[in-house]
Formats: C-alpha cells, structure tokens, sequence
C-alpha cells in the first residue's frame, strides 16, 4: 500500500496516528509540513476533495492565536489556501493518501481500519 502521512511530528494526533499504523506493520511515508512545506498542487487536490473547512483547524492553538482580523478573513478555498500556505500549522493532521486513491484529515481509527481492509 502507497501511504503518505502528512503532518508535523511533533503532534500528538499524528503520533498516534503513525504508531497505529507502525502497530499495524502499514508501511508509509511521512511528510513534515515544517521542512517540506505544504505543495500547492497537493493543497489544490485536498481543498476540492476534502473542502477547505475541513483542512481548517479552527480548534487548535494554532487558530487561536492568529488575530480576530485574520480569522474573519478566512472566509473561501482562496483565503484558507492562503493561510494554509503562509501557516502549515493551522491544517488539521494529520493528512493522509491512501493509495493517491483518495484523502483522510484526523485520526479515526475505526475508518482507518476499514481502509486497511
């Protein structure tokens, strides 16, 4: 299986999620967004599979320390993209591809191993 794991290492969802998969002998490759970056291309596939609202973590630290101002201005795919690019830590982790097949933001375990099987 062709499994990339997109996120930042030190997050606690994508550490679990990667030692779920390690658990699971699913081999995968990772992604740091922090030394990597985020490719525009990618981002483009993610916003039109997954929608920008989704890829949007509003619940994390990240969020709330950018300014009122900022956060209102995140209102359409151009603005969030923009943020996304300009803040990798504001997209919820960790992205997966599955098989380039298709594309999971979080970690559910359950889903997951539906996705295993």
């Amino acid at each position: 299986m062709a499994l990339t794991v997109y996120g930042i290492p030190n997050c606690d969802t994508v550490k679990k999620a990667r030692a779920w998969l390690a658990e699971r002998g699913v081999e995968h490759a990772f992604h740091d967004f922090k030394k990597q970056g985020v490719p525009p291309a990618l981002l483009d596939r993610w916003i039109s599979e997954l929608g920008w609202e989704k890829l949007v973590n509003r619940n994390g630290t990240t969020w709330r320390k950018l300014s009122p101002q900022v956060q209102a201005g995140v209102t359409d795919a151009t603005s969030a993209k923009r943020l996304m690019q300009e803040n990798v830590s504001v997209i919820k982790r960790p992205v997966v591809e599955w098989n380039r097949k298709f594309t999971t933001v979080g970690f559910d375990a359950a889903q997951w191993q539906e996705r295993l099987a």
